[in-house]
Order: structure tokens, then sequence, then C-alpha cells
């Protein structure tokens, strides 16, 4: 880990040896990586490889069994005194998480409030900012998404694409370092994939960090700087994703391309 003090030269994310078990079920197995600001990483694999539970880990919302996840060079859900590991205070691990953006499968937007409300409502009630101020950011960031249009419509108004653009819009809001996305195009119908990839393009070239678990190979092939390979809980390969994707080297990493290329 590098002792720089300066942003560009500490890592954004790294994994050191993080596993993690349900019972006697082992999810995810020695899992290092690590992700320099402005990198994007892209994970990718079978169903129950490890994927999500793996960026859950990222934000503390599974809690690892062994290793040590740090963002941002600050230790996630955990502070060490001596040789302990002791876990933070539920209120603690929840302040970390606010820089930490994440975007799920579901949009998960409130059903009762506009898009503009759902955008408004972390800043306001989470970091108190005037609801002024956290307006006018909304509007800002659901142009930035594409849908300045589509402010005052509620969820049940909007396609599952834009509900989509609104939740990246509403992770947005709380100015994180670190986006997360899980699979966020999964539960879109096939035209409407296209229209959240290109926000996700967009964010990825204005330098956002951002670690993504996605089946689209064209956009990790476009995109991410690192693509990784999971299956059995453990990375598989790792590196460039053209050369991975071109001319994968695992056997695992080839039978699996081989399905969804």
């Amino acid at each position: 880990m590098s002792q720089h003090t300066a942003t560009e030269r500490t890592p954004m994310v790294v994994a050191d040896g993080v596993s993690k078990s349900y019972g006697s079920n082992e999810v995810l197995r020695d899992i290092s990586l690590t992700v320099m600001p402005g990198e994007v990483l892209c994970l990718v694999g079978p169903s129950g490889s490890g994927k999500s539970t793996f960026l859950r880990c990222i934000n503390h919302l599974e809690k690892v069994n062994a290793g040590r996840l740090l963002v941002d060079g600050e230790m996630v859900g955990y502070r060490e005194q001596g040789s302990k590991l002791y876990e933070l205070h539920p209120r603690e691990a929840a302040k970390q998480r606010r820089s930490i953006g994440m975007v799920f499968q579901k949009f998960n937007l409130f059903p009762h409030m506009t898009a503009l409300e759902n955008v408004m409502e972390a800043p306001v009630l989470v970091a108190r900012v005037s609801k002024a101020k956290a307006r006018a950011r909304a509007h800002e960031l659901l142009a930035r998404v594409g849908l300045a249009d589509r402010a005052d419509f509620y969820p049940s108004q909007l396609s599952g694409g834009q509900q989509q653009r609104v939740a990246i819009a509403r992770a947005l809001a709380m100015e994180p370092k670190l986006m997360l996305f899980d699979e966020p195009t999964s539960a879109l119908d096939p035209e409407l994939v296209g229209e959240v990839l290109e926000v996700m393009k967009e964010l990825a070239a204005s330098g956002m960090t951002m670690v993504v678990v996605t089946h689209e190979m064209g956009f990790a092939r476009e995109v991410a700087d690192t693509l990784v390979f999971m299956d059995g809980g453990v990375v598989v390969e790792a590196g460039d994703p053209r050369e991975v994707l071109g001319n994968p080297q695992h056997p695992r990493t080839k039978a699996f391309l081989g399905k969804v290329l």
C-alpha cells in the first residue's frame, strides 16, 4: 500500500485477500484487486461467481470474513487497533458509505416522489444541504443523465431506462468519489440498455472511478481499464479488456466467453 498522501497516488480501491462465506458456502476466496482513481474496473462471470457480493463488500453492505478493503486509503467498515480489527458502529459505516455511490439492478426509487424529489432526498436528509441548493443540483444531474424534461414525473410514469438514469443521478447527488454498479442494465428491456450505458460512458469519460458488474461485453471492451473474470469466488483472469476478451488465456474464461460473445 502506497504511503503517498497525494490523492492521485493513493489507489481508490484496494482489496487485499478478501474472503467471504455464508456458513460453509465460500462465496469469495482471497480476492486481491487494485483500482486507481479515474479507472473503470468491470467484473464479469457466470451467475453465482461472487461478483455482486464483492461489490457489496466494497461499501460494507456485506461484511468480509478475512482480508481488507480500503477505499481512498481508508479501511472500509473497520478500524485497526494494534493488530486487531474492530467493526465500525453502523452510524460510522453509513457515514463512510456516503462517499461511495451504488446503483443496483432494481431502481429502488421512492414511488411517491418525483424524479427531482428522489434525487434531492439524500442531500437534504443526510448531508443537510439546503432544499434550494439540492433542487438546483438535482436539476443539473437530471439534465446530465438526459432527463431534464422528466423532473416532475413519478417513477410509474418513467420507462425502466429512465428510472435507472434517475437512480444514477440520485447516487451522484451525494458527490461520491467512487461509483459501484451492480448489473445496472440486467432488469431493462434490450432497447433501453443503450441509454443507461451512454450515461455510464459519459461518467467514465469525466474521470469517475467505477467498479461495474456487467454482462455487457461491448461496454467492458470500450470503457474498462481492467476486465476481471470471476468464477467460483476467485479471480480467474484479469487484464486489458481487449486482451481478455480477444485472447483469453484460461480455459474457464474461454468457455464462458464462448457462450456470451
